[in-house]
This record gives C-alpha cells, structure tokens and sequence, in this order.
C-alpha cells in the first residue's frame, strides 16, 4: 500500500512539526531528514514520483520511520520514557489502520483533560482525532502542544462574567469558556515580583493536578502570565455556607447525611493519598445544582509521607479547628480534617456553628463547656501541656450532645461523638466512617463506586426538598409548623386589639 506523504504531514501536522522541529519543511526536505534518522535502523524508504511530482512513501517504512521517533517524559530526548521501540505507536499509523472514530472520552483520557470537559466536535476534527484510544499516553512536549492548539493555557480562551470573592492573594471571578461554552471559576492569583507565585497557589495545584474525584473539585486550566497565575476551576453555584441560608439553617436530616457521606468521600480519598485539607470548612465546601458537593480551596493543603511531620498550627479557621492544634500542637495527621467533619456535621443538622469562638481561649472554652473539660483519661497527656496549664480552665462536666442536636438520631448521635474526640487517634476515620451504620439506609451499593463516579450515580440516593429552601423566583416555602407560628402571632395581635377594644368599650360604659 502506498500514500502520499504530504498527506500524511497534513492529517499529522502535530506529529510532523514535533518529528522535525518546523513548520517549513518541504516534501523533499522531509525525505532527506526521514532518510537520515532510518538509516542507521537499515530502512530504506522508497520514493515514487508521480506526473505531478508528488512524493510518495511506501506505507509500511514511514510506519517504522515514526515508530523509531520517540519521545522522552521531558520532551527533548529521542527514548520514549518505559518505552521500547516495539511499544510506542505512532498516531499516523493508527489512523490509517482504523477509521473508526474514538470517544470523547478517549481523548481526554489521551491528552490526560479532566473527565467533565467536552470538546466541540471541530476540534477534533481540526486535531485529527479520528483514531481508536491509545494505550501509550504523549510526551510532555506533545501534549503541550496539543492542549495549546485546543486553546488551553491561554487568557483569551475565557471570558470573565461576574466577581465572586477577593482574597489577600486572588480575586475569583465567574466565567465562560470559550472552547466549551461552560461557566467556569477563574482564580486570578497576583504574582508579586519580589516573591513570585504564593506558596500556597503553588500547593493548589501541584496537589489538585493528581487529584481526580468526584467529590473534589476539578482544575481545568492553568494560565501563567507576567503578572498573574490564573487557575481555572469547574463552576459550582455555592457553597454550603450559602446553601444553609438559603434552607434558613433548616436543612433536611436526609440531605445532612448525603452532603456528610460525599465528603468523607472526598476526604478518604485524599486521605488515601497522604493529602491533609488542613482548611475544611463550609466556605470551602462547594455544590451545584444536582447537590454534587465537592471539596475545594487546597491552598493550606500539605502532602503528608510521614504521619508524625510537623507543621505549622496556624491552620484551619478557628471554629473547626481541633484542640489539640488550638493548644499548639505541630504533630497531627489525617484527624485534623476528621474534627473539622464533625464541626460541619453539626452545623448542617443543628442550623448554627457548633464551637463559634472570637479567640483561642474562648474556642477552647466552648468546647470544653460542652464535651467536659479533659484529663489524662479522656486525653492522656494533656495535663502536661504548657498551653493548657496556662489558662487554668475550670471543670466543666460533659453535655448530651442530644441536647444541641435534638434532630439526629442515635446512629448520627454516636458518629458525630466519634468525629469530636479529644485525643487525635480516637477520632474516626473517614474511611470507617463511611462504613458507620448511620449510612446504611444508602446500601451496599455506595461503597463500590469508581472514585470519578458521582454518589447520584446511585438511583436510590436522591436529595430531598429542605425546609424553608428558596426557589429561583426568590419564594421561600415553609414548614407546617413555621405556618403555624406565624398563624399564632397574628391571633396573638388581632387577640391583644380585640382585648383593647373590649377594655375600652367597658371604661365607656362605666362612664
């Protein structure tokens, strides 16, 4: 079988530029190049020249031509990285044995794209994407290009809407997507000259880059400028904060239990990975419109390979931070995010901050008035703290947690005491958690979803409608009771005239 070259250089124009390092390469040029790079393989490449001049390359030697060009991790080097040249397949070869067309799916697993983006069907048209799914993924240097060809990496590929939030660091806006025409969360983080990217941008995405979940927010994009580093970030109408007002802090106990489960999901999956959040809090808890909640805001995140590192206490927003950091310790592990959870946990059901303290000491008195002042049984070595000693605490006694949660049940009850232990390596795992008899009503079924599947994947898991939840026309719609309490405050107002009236019918009378 014989095709013409220069329609292969058209069809592969990516792999062509990278083979030979320009644009402007004629077919002869090409000819004496591919000659030069076979030759020492023992190829010889057979040229046929047509009435019109056009080169022509048996099929089977351009095959082995390309086969032999590989590519390095680091997209310089000519050794495809694990490779051997009886592994690497090149694109032009596969093409030309298939027609079939791949998915869409195949090509953000080839280009290695989040698995929410969907391309429009031009691109990859334009990208010569007509191939089956490859089993090799591209080299670095490849795939740049093919991604910046797409459109990513660049501003103009996003138009800015509306200003969501302005931080010390980064003004996050809401966008569009020109490539896809889907709303997008653009993260604009100002690059000071004097000390280049914040650490923690840096740690947003080096971590958010490895990790893929459901439950955990999706990156993009990456865009580096002089001036700037913009993160590009799926868009989530809010976060759970302004989920609960917009319930009037009365959410459904069914929808507690789903929002809880999808971030001990999101969190034993990092938790797995040796990822501490370090900065949960509802604010950092987003979700869309089909209740999808999703784990955002890594920046104070830390990748942990040794369970006792130390790190800085000056983590997590003081409410939802544990007492053991609130007292100053520097050695914790994946129990600091588990506190957090159970912090959360009772803000969904109870409609109010569980420990909202203004400092240290007055953080750790709330907690201590609730759960009982600690000793050395219910935390073992805490009577030898420096911090602790220092505020000389009195003895509070423990209070049934039934009593600032009247809406949970036992199960929910019991899980929630597990979540808020004093000493770090009693807390519960999200791991068994997950497996608490408090989700057994969602089945079995939950706990073997792949982690990229969402929990509504699930027929059986459905949110319900919460008390008091506001409608897009701004409506908000009422419990039974709530109807009634105010049914009785206009009977009390229309009781207390009719009372007046009476009183002063009487006085007349009387006179």
């Amino acid at each position: 079988m014989v095709v013409p070259l220069e329609a292969c250089i058209k069809e592969e124009q990516h792999s062509v530029i990278h083979l030979f390092g320009s644009e402007d390469v004629n077919p002869s040029e090409i000819h004496c190049r591919m000659k030069m790079r076979c030759g020492d393989a023992g190829l010889s490449l057979q040229q046929v020249t047509t009435g019109t001049g056009s080169l022509k390359v048996e099929l089977c030697q351009f095959e082995c031509m390309l086969e032999n060009q590989r590519m390095g991790s680091d997209g310089e080097s000519d050794q495809a990285s694990g490779t051997s040249s009886d592994e690497v397949q090149s694109p032009v070869r596969v093409r030309l044995r298939h027609n079939r067309r791949i998915s869409q799916e195949d090509v953000n697993k080839r280009l290695s794209l989040p698995a929410d983006i969907r391309l429009p069907e031009g691109y990859l048209e334009r990208l010569a994407m007509n191939s089956p799914p490859f089993d090799r993924p591209l080299s670095r240097r490849l795939r740049r290009v093919s991604l910046s060809e797409i459109g990513f990496g660049k501003l103009e590929t996003y138009t800015k809407l509306d200003k969501l939030g302005e931080g010390t660091y980064a003004t996050v806006f809401k966008g569009r997507s020109k490539l896809t025409d889907n709303l997008v969360a653009l993260k604009e983080i100002r690059l000071e000259h004097e000390e280049g990217a914040p650490c923690t941008a840096i740690r947003e995405v080096s971590l958010l880059k490895d990790l893929k979940h459901a439950n955990i927010v999706t990156l993009h994009d990456i865009i580096h400028t002089e001036k700037t580093l913009t993160l590009v970030f799926e868009y989530l109408e809010k976060d759970l904060k302004q989920y609960m007002d917009d319930c009037g802090n009365i959410m459904s106990i069914h929808n507690v239990k789903i929002f809880l489960f999808q971030l001990l999901r999101g969190l034993n999956y990092c938790h797995r990975r040796r990822v501490l959040h370090r900065d949960l809090k509802p604010q950092n808890l987003l979700i869309n419109e089909r209740g999808e909640l999703k784990l955002a805001d890594f920046g104070l995140a830390r990748a942990k390979s040794v369970p006792t590192k130390t790190y800085s206490n000056e983590v997590v927003t003081l409410w939802y931070r544990p007492p053991d950091v609130l007292l100053g310790s520097t050695e914790y592990s994946t129990p600091i995010d588990m506190w957090g959870v159970g912090c959360i946990f009772f803000e969904m059901a109870a409609g109010r901050p569980l420990f909202p303290g203004s400092t240290v000491e007055d953080e750790l008195t709330l907690i201590f008035r609730m759960l009982g002042t600690p000793d050395e049984a219910t935390w073992p070595g805490v009577s030898v703290l420096k911090e602790f000693k220092s505020y000389n605490f009195p003895h509070y006694r423990p209070e049934p947690l039934i009593n600032h949660a009247p809406r949970l049940d036992p199960d929910g009850l019991e899980i929630l005491s597990l979540f808020l232990q004093y000493e770090a390596k009693r807390r519960i795992s999200a791991e068994v958690a997950m497996r608490h008899s408090y989700f057994r009503s969602f089945g079995e079924g939950v706990h073997s979803l792949p982690d990229v599947v969402s929990l509504f994947a699930l027929k059986e898991v459905q949110l319900q409608r919460d008390p008091g939840v506001r409608t897009d026309s701004g409506e908000r719609f009422v419990t039974f009771s709530i109807c009634l309490r105010i049914i009785a405050v206009y009977l009390d107002r229309l009781f207390f005239i009719i009372t007046c009236f009476l009183w002063l019918f009487l006085f007349a009378f009387l006179l």
